[in-house]
């Protein structure tokens, strides 16, 4: 079963194999996981990038998963979080929940059960607007609700395409994003767009948002595709 729109996933999860495992399912299915091991990894994503949904472990080093349930709802109100644990009792479930999980499933859980959970809580995501207002990379800032930018305290004037564009590399902030993924993401139409348009678009980009300041935030990884980080890619 793919999806549309390319969504993102933070995979928390400690052991490798299983890490990789699903990983590799998500991806079949249209997604982009993006694999964390540790507590500390997972709130140093949490907190510089937006996720689509949050598949979480409770058993972690550094930082177990209800801690990591608590910050991801400090963050924001909406980002659908499951649990995916071996912790059984009932203990665990009710303080998962009072945390703000979405779901919880004990392992071991069948792909297409827990895919099939994904999508039901990514459309109800959808119907619910994520309650995040505004992404700030460096000294780069963008309201989503008011639909403006700025850098260093200064208004960027953008169109609404380089805006969404803008918005969507934000969102993914350190993740490189193919020109198929742009076009999903962005246009709706991973073919119905041209790789020049994408490269023109991404050139206003930059002379809008990087002209005139020593730092670039917009970077090309050759080959792959583009990024927006506030360090070299």
């Amino acid at each position: 079963m793919k999806t549309t729109g390319r969504k993102s996933i933070l995979v928390v999860e400690d052991d490798p194999r299983l890490s990789r495992s699903l990983c590799e399912q998500l991806e079949g299915a249209g997604f982009l996981p993006l694999p964390v091991f540790d507590g500390n990894m997972a709130i140093r994503a949490i907190r510089s990038r937006t996720f689509d949904l949050v598949l979480l472990d409770l058993s972690l080093p550094e930082l177990d998963g209800f801690k990591l349930c608590q910050e991801i709802r400090l963050k924001d109100r909406n980002t659908p979080v499951i649990i995916l644990t071996a912790f059984g009792d009932i203990d665990s479930k009710l303080n998962a929940f009072k945390l703000g999980a979405d779901d919880y499933l004990v392992k071991p859980v069948h792909f297409q059960e827990l895919l099939a959970k994904v999508n039901v809580f990514l459309k109800r995501a959808e119907s619910h607007p994520l309650a995040v207002e505004h992404i700030e990379v460096a000294d780069l800032r963008i309201d989503l609700q008011r639909k403006q930018v700025s850098r260093g305290g200064k208004a960027i004037e953008l169109t609404p395409k380089e805006f969404n564009l803008l918005a969507c590399l934000a969102r993914n902030r350190g993740r490189v994003l193919s020109k198929d993924d742009l076009a999903e993401q962005v246009w709706d139409n991973a073919y119905g767009v041209s790789s020049n348009t994408i490269e023109v678009y991404i050139s206003f980009l930059r002379s809008k948002v990087d002209k005139g300041f020593d730092r670039p935030l917009i970077h090309t990884k050759h080959g792959f595709g583009y990024t927006l980080d506030d360090r070299d890619p």
